[in-house]
Formats: C-alpha cells, structure tokens, sequence
C-alpha cells in the first residue's frame, strides 16, 4: 500500500528542526510522519473512569484539541489531528497527528485538564495519571494500520464487548458510520480519502494475534473491569460492596478473594475495590498463617 506519507492526508509532512529538538528534550522517538500512538494509564491501574460523564467528558476535551474554538462559531487551527481513540476503564489509547501544538503540549494539557475535573468531582488527591504518557512513533502504513486495529480491537481483549462496533467509548462508529454523516471530529475523512473504508472495516475486524494484544507498554489480556468483579461478588456470595467483605469471618473472607482472584480480579484491584491490605489478599486461601 506505499508509505503512509504519500498515502493519506493525515500525514502528508514530516516535522521541522524546532518540533524535533522539542521531542529529544523529552527523551521521546520522534516520528518522521507527525503520527503518534499515545497512551495515558491511570496510576497503579486505577480507574480513571468512573461513570458515564467521567467519559462524555474526555471526549468533549479531545473534540476541543481537534477543533478548538478562539470565540463563537471561531474556530482556531487545530491543536492536532485525531486519527481514532479508544478510553478505556483504567487508560486512553490515541492515533494523533501534531498539526499547530506540539504532542507533549497537547497531551500535557488534556491530561491536566482531566485530572483537575476528575479530582474535584471525587475528591481524589495524589497523581491521577501514572508518570509521563507513553508514546511511539508511526512511520508507514502498515503500522498504521495495524495500531488503527489494536485500539479499537482493545475492549474486545478486555472483554468489555463481543463486536468492535459495540463499544460506546472508541472512535470506530465514527468510522463505520463515515458514508452516512460526517465524522464527529476524528480525521475520517482524510484517512478514508487514501485507504478505502471497507478495507479499514475488513482489516478493524479481523482479530490480531494475541502476541500483537499484549503491547509492549500494554497489558490487557485478563483484565477484568471494576464493574464485573463487583457483579461477581453480588451473584456469587450476595455481597452488596467489596467493602463488606471486611464483616465476614477470616475463613469465609479468605474463600471470597480466593475465587475473586480465579475469576480473574488482581490483587490490587481488590485491594482498593474491599479496602484490604494487598499482603492479606495476596495470601487469602494460601497455607501462610496470615
């Protein structure tokens, strides 16, 4: 299919002396075509994501970065181009071009920006995302596309969704949807400009081997969302909260976070999900006397 340079719009320069020099600073691969894979993880796998809002919210930010507005009906030249993203429970995963800002600026902004509305609305103190965001460059099209399926190939390996199609919190309705209306704010129409759209629908649906999955910054395979180990504990022992557990007899909490770790939940995650020390729940069911 080429260089991704000369194929698609949402590529079409690679970046100046200044961009790059900007990028070496922060220890960062620059990429020749602008294009990044960025990834934004919530400290210790926390949920960044509570409800609902909690997502129409980091959706309205990364509409704003796309298409900023200076006043009304305004709008000022994009701080980058958005080629797909996906949010997950504990992480955003984003295809992004650098147009008039700079992808450490950009990404520096959107996550304080959230972070600040997150922390106000739940009271959270401390860091809310994990260290710097990840990056790696894409420089052809065959990456391109192949990370193109990896984000929205993601709740389907988190079994958050059967389809791809099903997931509410990915770019990838904007992309099937792409022939009947106008994408919301993702650059759709530039990549399908140069890749055609049923060979995008074919190549998103196809599963990626499960060694592609597990991405060298990523861990996915046997996540289990907060939301299923909660419904875990209320159809298997009654439970209303994790945090309950705590009333029960040692053997019988013992027995709970035994099956909760064989249904799939991480020590960590039912640490914060009961308010239990990670070292009694790492042995809870073993031989050690606690």
């Amino acid at each position: 299919m080429g260089n991704l340079k000369n194929r698609t719009n949402f590529a079409l320069t690679t970046k100046t002396n200044e961009q790059k020099n900007y990028m070496s600073r922060h220890s960062r691969h620059t990429s020749q075509t602008g294009i990044y894979h960025v990834m934004l993880r919530g400290t210790n796998h926390q949920p960044i994501f509570e409800k609902k809002e909690d997502y129409q919210r980091f959706v309205r930010l990364l509409r704003n970065i796309a298409s900023p507005q200076e006043g009304p009906n305004r709008p000022s030249a994009s701080h980058c181009s958005i080629g797909a993203y996906c949010l997950m429970p504990d992480s955003v995963h984003l295809l992004i071009k650098e147009e008039a800002h700079n992808i450490s600026e950009v990404i520096r902004k959107l996550a304080l920006r959230y972070a600040i509305y997150y922390n106000d609305k739940y009271h959270h103190s401390g860091e809310l995302f994990q260290d710097r965001f990840k990056s790696e460059p894409v420089n052809d099209e065959t990456q391109f596309l192949t990370l193109l399926s990896y984000i929205h190939q993601l709740p389907v390996a988190a079994r958050l969704c059967y389809h791809v199609e099903d997931y509410d919190w990915s770019s990838w309705r904007e992309y099937i949807n792409a022939a009947n209306r106008v994408s919301d704010f993702c650059a759709v129409s530039k990549v399908c400009d140069r890749i055609p759209r049923q060979h995008l629908i074919k190549q998103v649906n196809t599963p990626l081997p499960k060694a592609l999955l597990v991405h060298s910054f990523d861990r996915y395979r046997g996540f289990v969302p907060d939301a299923s180990v909660i419904e875990f504990f209320r159809t298997t022992f009654h439970v209303k909260s994790p945090k309950d557990i705590k009333q029960y007899p040692s053997q019988q909490r013992y027995k709970m976070l035994k099956e909760a770790k064989a249904f799939g939940a991480s020590v960590r995650q039912l640490s914060r999900l009961t308010a239990m020390s990670e070292y009694f729940i790492t042995h809870a069911g073993s031989k050690k006397k606690l």
